[in-house]
């Protein structure tokens, strides 16, 4: 199987604008996760798709590869799939570009589920241990059945524990997807669902219209970069690791 990642790069991120060129340490988010996901070795091609041209020449006066979008985009994955509609792969690893502690394991975890015939999209997650976590909307929980298809995500707490003493874990959405490419592209046709307009998570898409995503556990991946406090999180995790 040819496999390739995409990082699709918004610049004005609607709850923390510009976040992708923010720096951590003496190089930009957006950088960082690219040259992460490059050094992993995992994948035949690696590529930032952006509606920004100041995230496109961050990547290209550095090395990388970029694509401009030509289109207006609600999504990720919309963006994604423009750009890879030309290319030649068979599975296309979305990685977040605010996720800079990208790490070679979770991404080699979600490439093996490909090996599953069956299996059309996949995704990441890992056990919360941080109670304030579960009651975050910021943290996306997923619940999941035992073939490890995701039954629902939501910002919300769920499972709600009604009875406290049962020993079900509450899983994180890592929002690290994979999908075939033909999956993808008729992915991206369908209109937005009533729960993906609710909790604003695409994800939801694809279960309203009867796709499965199968989810593996993985370790948490470090910060994911959502609003200005997770920065600083960030660069506090690079300090203490120099």
């Amino acid at each position: 199987m040819r496999i390739i990642a995409v990082i699709p790069a918004r610049y004005a991120a609607t709850r923390f604008p510009a976040k992708l060129m923010q720096l951590l340490d003496n190089k930009t988010v957006i950088r960082t996760t690219y040259e992460n996901t490059v050094a992993t070795g995992l994948f035949s091609q690696v590529l930032v798709a952006t509606d920004s041209t100041v995230i496109y020449d961050e990547i290209v006066s550095n090395g990388g590869s970029a694509v401009m979008s030509k289109k207006e985009h609600e999504s990720g994955s919309d963006r994604i799939a423009e750009a890879i509609e030309g290319i030649d792969a068979d599975i296309i690893i979305n990685v977040q570009g605010d996720e800079p502690f990208v790490q070679k394991q979770s991404l080699e975890n979600l490439c093996a589920l490909f090996s599953d015939a069956a299996v059309d999209v996949a995704s990441l997650m890992h056990i919360i241990t941080d109670d304030a976590q579960v009651n975050d909307p910021n943290c996306v929980k997923v619940v999941v059945n035992k073939q490890m298809d995701a039954l629902y995500f939501s910002r919300s707490t769920v499972p709600f524990k009604r009875d406290v003493t049962a020993a079900i874990p509450y899983y994180k959405h890592i929002g690290i997807y994979g999908y075939r490419k033909e999956a993808l592209l008729s992915f991206i046709k369908l209109p937005v669902s009533a729960l993906e307009q609710a909790e604003k998570l695409e994800q939801l898409r694809l279960l309203e219209n009867g796709y499965r995503i199968r989810m593996a556990i993985t370790e948490p991946v470090g910060v994911s970069i959502d609003t200005a406090a997770d920065l600083e999180k960030a660069r506090d995790v690079l300090r203490k690791n120099r």
